[in-house]
């Protein structure tokens, strides 16, 4: 008979994980609660244990195991050439309700490193699925193990999971559970297959199709200091610029799969752009008239695929307060000259700026559009 463990009500939960941390390292089967339904975990190091869970949910057998990590960093030590749009998922959806499934270049992965038997179990096809669930208790538990969890979802009768669910589909093979109560949701995790660029939905659960969409979109943000002159230039000579390469309006980018923005590292909220910004940006085909200021804040920083800064100080800035590892900020000049703060300067200087500016975003282009 498994043991359960009350999660919802328990003093001490950190207790309760590294309970369950002995008993997968020990071989055992244990239930935990995902973001989802529930979902049977065995030690990626053990085959003995993931023969047991797949004796407890022959289903699995196919191309149900999942191989459970703690971020989208450490995809890419089990998908080294995930590219970039299963990083812009994974780094935007998890943790989360999205299985993503990779196929290219696992032989250079940890993969390798696992025991052959695991291997063949998790790998049945030649790819692997990876994922990040969003329940504490399992997050927690993958960051004690020396080595990730292979997973299967527990799926229920379109209605919430519970302990007790878990326990009748497993029987005896189930060690210990962890008991939170109703399962947050009565869909498994959707499952999202990436090719290169493209990518396929396998499974529709918890995310839909139209959801995994619109987290594929390209995210480009400009910074200065108060995002009110440069960063706005930027921004909408990079909304004119693009829209005429692919030939289609200003409002259709992001339907094209782009979303340009901007920000400060120092800014107000709402405000303006420079008078001097607004006529110039004109002159050259763009439109600034409806700009409103914000901060740079964590959230955009962890959405954005391309960091653009106007200095290597704001490139420094932003590395030392947003601690992310891909990709780094980087200078808007790509021979690393700084574009000067045309504040306080007639027209001629914003001219300057703005033409800078300009000769750099087309630079840009073909990098944004292969991206």
């Amino acid at each position: 008979m498994a043991d359960v463990l009350d999660w919802h009500t328990a003093a001490d939960q950190r207790a309760l994980i590294e309970r369950a941390v002995r008993a997968v390292a020990r071989g055992q089967l244990v239930a935990f609660p995902t973001d989802t339904v529930y979902a049977l975990a065995a030690s990626a190091l053990l085959p003995e244990a993931v023969e047991r869970l797949i004796e407890a949910v022959p289903a699995a057998a196919g191309d149900g195991l999942t191989l459970a990590i703690t971020c989208a960093g450490q995809a890419r030590d089990w998908a080294p050439e995930m590219g970039s749009l299963g990083l812009r998922l994974a780094r935007r959806c998890w943790p989360g309700p999205l299985t993503l499934v990779f196929a290219e270049g696992l032989e250079n992965g940890l993969v390798g490193r696992l025991p052959e038997a695991v291997k063949q179990r998790l790998c049945p096809d030649g790819s692997i699925r990876l994922s990040v669930p969003g329940h504490d208790a399992l997050w927690h538990a993958l960051r004690m193990l020396p080595a990730p969890m292979v997973l299967v979802s527990l799926p229920g009768n379109g209605q919430p999971g519970t302990a007790q669910d878990a326990l009748d589909a497993c029987g005896e093979r189930l060690d210990l559970i962890l008991d939170d109560g109703p399962s947050r949701s009565t869909a498994l995790p959707s499952v999202v297959r990436i090719d290169g660029p493209r990518w396929e939905m396998v499974r529709e659960g918890a995310m839909s199709a139209a959801e995994v969409g619109q987290q594929t979109t390209c995210v480009i943000v400009f910074v200065c200091t108060g995002n009110t002159c440069r960063s706005p230039m930027a921004e909408a000579l990079c909304v004119k610029l693009l829209a005429e390469r692919l030939q289609c309006t200003a409002e259709e980018l992001p339907q094209r799969g782009y979303l340009i923005a901007s920000a400060g590292l120092a800014a107000g909220q709402g405000e303006p752009a420079a008078t001097e910004a607004v006529n110039i940006v004109r002159e050259l085909g763009g439109d600034l008239r409806d700009h409103g200021s914000r901060p740079l804040t964590a959230d955009l920083v962890m959405q954005a695929d391309h960091l653009l800064t106007m200095t290597q100080g704001h490139a420094a800035a932003l590395a030392s307060r947003f601690a992310r590892q891909d990709p780094r900020p980087r200078l808007l000049c790509p021979d690393g000259i700084d574009v000067a703060d045309p504040i306080g300067g007639d027209a001629d200087v914003y001219r300057h700026c703005a033409q800078q500016i300009l000769a750099h975003v087309e630079r840009l282009l073909p990098e944004l559009q292969q991206s």
